[in-house]
């Protein structure tokens, strides 16, 4: 079955479909994001691409040939997940360079769970808290260029700001005379 009646068929949501498009895809999909990330994040990343390409199949639109998209939209990914990493090894690194020579004998593991718990406090932040509290304190913008590049008040900004660390206190506060020097 060529390409463009696997598309037809998955838009009226043919599973027979779905799994010929699986079967000839997942593992040169997987191959080829591996390029990028490791083999165990290639597979889940592809398998996350097939799942979001079943539960959208009704609004589905492809303007390119379906190998085309699949590819484009694999490395799209990988590239995104590439930036994530990066993101968390940065906030982590920012914060072990914070908070290292606050102990005599540092224990790396309480460093790494703290470390986390921080790491996963931002995350659940709502995300335009999240937004603006990283570009203040990891971003290292001023609030009136976090204003101006989100398209809001500098006010709108300090709420955000304060709401984030309000937050945050409160889910840290096990480890809050820890944290005054990075949440302050």
């Amino acid at each position: 079955m060529d390409d463009n009646n696997l598309i037809t068929l998955l838009q009226q949501g043919d599973r027979n479909a779905y799994k010929q498009l699986f079967i000839k895809y997942y593992s040169p999909l997987c191959e080829y994001a591996s390029q990028y990330i490791s083999d165990d994040d290639s597979e889940e990343l592809v398998q996350e691409l097939m799942l979001f390409l079943w539960e959208t199949r009704e609004n589905l639109v492809i303007e390119t040939s379906l190998k085309s998209y699949l590819f484009i939209s694999t490395k799209h990914r990988c590239l995104n997940a590439i930036r994530k990493n990066q993101y968390h090894e940065r906030i982590h690194n920012q914060i072990y360079e914070k908070i290292k020579d606050q102990f005599e004998d540092p224990d790396y593991y309480f460093v790494n769970e703290l470390t986390e718990n921080i790491q996963k406090a931002i995350e659940n932040l709502p995300e335009t808290y999240r937004e603006t509290f990283a570009m203040s304190r990891f971003g290292e913008k001023t609030n009136v260029q976090i204003a101006e590049k989100l398209g809001i008040s500098v006010k709108t900004v300090e709420y955000r700001i304060s709401q984030a660390l309000k937050i945050l206190r409160f889910k840290l506060k096990d480890y809050l005379p820890l944290l005054i020097n990075i949440l302050g």
